[in-house]
């Protein structure tokens, strides 16, 4: 990959030496997180965006060597590669540059041109093409042959135009010019498909919809791509086809003579016959990918502040998973998350089964020193709530917790290995109180597109998604860190250069030795070799360990340096760990090595202020408004607290407390423009809002986070709509179909087409 240094530098803006060290260090195994923490000096303190761009670009010009290699085989094979034809193919930057050098020479099935050809209208065709005066019915007379299958005149013509038409649609010029023809100009319209009203109610704002397919933002694009694979919606995406037309005859007319009709014929039929098709379907295909990167992206960034939700920590919890008719499972787990015992109560069904409910909460609470109650937020989940804070236990903390999820564990072989005596409503429960202790650690035993966040996440590219959601994962678990003795081998698969295998040997090996005393005895894991062990060894955490530095984010490679700074000082590094005066004391510059640089010093130095600190944020408790359980008991104008629960471009949903999540609509984030709603909330973020609108029926609610939007809570309601959103987003114009916009000279431009359209099928009959 080190052939394409100077291209992924210029493309990505970073210096060519920071990419070449980044390549070599990924091409010898290190991982995105270890690179990214611990060989600064080496990269130039690269962040981990900027080196999984590094990847994925290599990644990708790796793949266009290989396709390179294939078309050269090809056409070399086929006896018609010249130097020239081979340096062009050498210096295409992009797939579609390639294949389009490639069409001539690619193998085709039979074709009108192939026919056309097989009786021999070739060189009438050439001659056509050349647009030379010729009598072209003269030529066409010595090319009439009964056996061949050239009945007469027209017959000749129409194959040579045949060959002209693929020639056309082959010229890489022509493919390159309409390409960004359609890039630019082509528009999106989609209509219901016939009969399909009442099913399609759904996708309603798409019935008779029309937008520059260039600006249309990726969430409407896949909600219309979906429609369409669902059969209830028409979609096409096509520019005005005079201006392509226009393109190409200015082109290759190159005359104004009876051969130049017949070429200017050829033109339209090549538009129409294999242009058009052509640069539609790779035109849909990019504005797809484009799309998936975007709610990709969304989905990463949704799931990573998810995954990174403040930890309540080590205690002992009590997990509440609700129910009305079946009752409220509800489990026990001990500060490791060990399940201590499990019982059903039924508070929702009868003033007797209350009496019994309150005395098992109460009795599991002091038997095992419950310090904090989990409540899932499904279905009985507000009154589940409301009964238990209604027992007034004295110093627990009683928290609502997203549940989504929970039930995809508690069904899979992970959770069936786990607890196998018990059913999936234990294992859901337990599920729910271990997400409040650390929703990291439980959260990565889910498939993250099953967590609950993102849009469109099942019509994306799934390769590409699951990449990314793994890099995501990784690039979480390892900025947190993993205690080592306690970790699931889910979590410490994610680690930085172990993966299932090693994660499993880990624990394998923690079940049969014990607690693992220090950093250095992973080395004694089966097949955990050097390289796993320098990649892995700094995101691992032994609390207590007999090496104080074991339990922070300092490199055992650098315990060296640490020594002599803590020598230095006459001191152990131990008491330099604990005295901060000591630490202020250390001067950086005294340690500076052609190896270590400051960028790492300054990490040492935050590490042992600080050793092995969670990134995450603090802890808060977070209760729903009293009163309102459900969507009947919302009014507008009433200000309530939330949890930011997902994010999309077009807004933010927020759980109220109510079993359906409202809508915050870009529009109704601030009381500016917001172009991202990253920049104002974040997933588990605590909101205040204000009802706009609430539509019982369809289940609909509409928030808003301005500020006095409970004065404006009439005029804004529309905007904050979630039902509405598409039709209705920041900045955008009324509906109007293309005719309406550019009637005149639209309907001229149609108007001609069709007569020439018709001409060229008159000719064809």
């Amino acid at each position: 990959m080190h052939n394409h240094l100077q291209h992924i530098a210029t493309s990505l803006n970073i210096n060519s030496k920071q990419v070449n060290a980044t390549l070599t260090l990924l091409e010898e195994g290190a991982t995105v997180p270890f690179i990214s923490r611990y060989r600064k000096e080496i990269t130039g303190s690269l962040d981990e965006v900027q080196i999984t761009a590094i990847r994925d670009l290599a990644q990708q010009l790796k793949e266009l060597d290989k396709r390179k290699e294939a078309v050269l085989k090809s056409i070399l094979e086929q006896g018609k590669l010249t130097p020239e034809l081979e340096k062009k193919i050498e210096l295409a930057e992009t797939l579609t540059i390639l294949e389009d050098i490639y069409l001539p020479y690619k193998q085709k099935r039979k074709t009108r041109a192939s026919v056309a050809r097989e009786k021999g209208l070739e060189p009438l065709a050439l001659r056509i093409f050349a647009q030379s005066r010729i009598d072209v019915e003269a030529e066409a007379t010595a090319y009439i042959d009964a056996e061949k299958g050239v009945k007469d005149i027209q017959d000749a013509l129409a194959g040579a135009r045949d060959i002209v038409a693929e020639i056309i649609n082959e010229d890489a010029e022509a493919r390159a010019k309409m390409r960004r023809y359609f890039e630019q100009k082509a528009t999106y319209k989609s209509v219901v498909a016939k009969g399909k009203e009442t099913e399609a109610i759904k996708y309603k704002d798409y019935f008779e919809w029309e937008e520059s397919a260039k600006n249309a933002p990726s969430h409407r694009v896949l909600a219309m791509l979906r429609g369409e694979e669902e059969g209830l919606l028409k979609l096409d995406v096509l520019p005005p086809d005079e201006e392509a037309i226009q393109l190409l005859e200015k082109q290759f007319i190159t005359g104004n003579n009876s051969a130049s009709k017949q070429v200017e014929l050829a033109i339209y039929d090549s538009y129409k016959r294999l242009l058009r098709p052509s640069m539609e379907t790779e035109l849909r295909a990019a504005i797809k990918q484009k799309a998936d990167e975007e709610a990709i992206r969304v989905f990463a960034a949704n799931a990573r502040q998810l995954l990174m939700a403040a930890p309540l920590g080590q205690k002992n919890v009590m997990a509440v998973d609700p129910g009305f008719r079946t009752g409220c499972k509800v489990v026990c787990l001990d500060r490791q998350g060990n399940l201590l015992e499990n019982t059903t109560i039924y508070p929702h069904t009868g003033q007797g089964n209350v009496k019994d409910a309150e005395w098992k909460i109460n009795q599991l609470c002091e038997k095992h020193d419950i310090e904090a109650i989990a409540i899932g937020n499904g279905t009985a989940g507000r009154e589940t709530e409301t009964f238990i804070r209604g027992l007034k236990l004295a110093d627990v903390t009683i928290v609502m917790v997203n549940e989504s999820g929970a039930s995809i564990y508690s069904a899979s072989p992970l959770a069936r290995e786990e607890f196998p005596d018990h059913d999936v409503t234990v294992r859901g429960a337990v599920s729910i109180g271990r997400r409040l202790m650390d929703p990291l650690a439980e959260l990565v035993k889910i498939d993250p597109k099953s967590i609950g966040v993102g849009q469109y996440q099942h019509d994306v590219d799934q390769s590409k998604l699951q990449q990314s959601l793994d890099d995501t994962v990784m690039s979480c678990v390892n900025a947190v860190g993993v205690e080592l003795n306690t970790a699931s081998k889910q979590l410490l698969a994610y680690v930085s250069g172990l993966g299932d295998s090693l994660a499993q040997n880990i624990v394998n090996y923690r079940s049969k030795n014990g607690a693992f005393k220090n950093r250095e005895s992973l080395k004694k894991v089966p097949r955990l070799g050097d390289n796993a062990f320098e990649q892995a060894a700094g995101f691992l955490r032994i609390r207590n360990a007999e090496q104080p530095l074991d339990s922070s984010g300092v490199h055992p490679e650098r315990y060296q340096l640490v020594n002599k700074m803590a020598k230095d000082l006459g001191v152990s590094v131990a008491e330099l760990i604990k005295n901060t005066e000591l630490q202020k004391r250390i001067n950086l510059q005294n340690y500076v090595s052609a190896e270590v640089g400051l960028p790492t010093l300054q990490d040492i130095l935050k590490e042992l202020a600080k050793p092995g600190r969670d990134p995450r944020e603090q802890f808060e408790a977070f209760s729903f408004a009293d009163g309102v359980n459900s969507i009947e008991d919302l009014k507008k104008g009433m200000k309530l607290k939330g949890i930011v629960t997902n994010i999309t471009n077009f807004g933010a949903f927020v759980d109220i407390g109510v079993h359906q999540d409202g809508l915050v609509h870009t529009s109704q984030l601030a009381n500016r423009f917001v172009a991202n709603p990253n920049e104002v909330v974040k997933v588990s973020q605590v909101v205040q809002v204000t009802v706009t609108d609430v539509d019982v029926e369809r289940k609909r609610i509409s928030l808003s986070m301005k500020e006095d939007s409970q004065k404006d809570a009439k005029s804004e309601s529309t905007k904050g709509n979630w039902n509405k959103n598409d039709a209705q987003k920041r900045n955008e114009q009324p509906r109007k179909s293309f005719n309406q916009q550019q009637p005149k000279k639209q309907k001229e431009a149609d108007g001609d087409l069709q007569e020439k359209l018709a001409k060229l099928k008159g000719m064809f009959k």
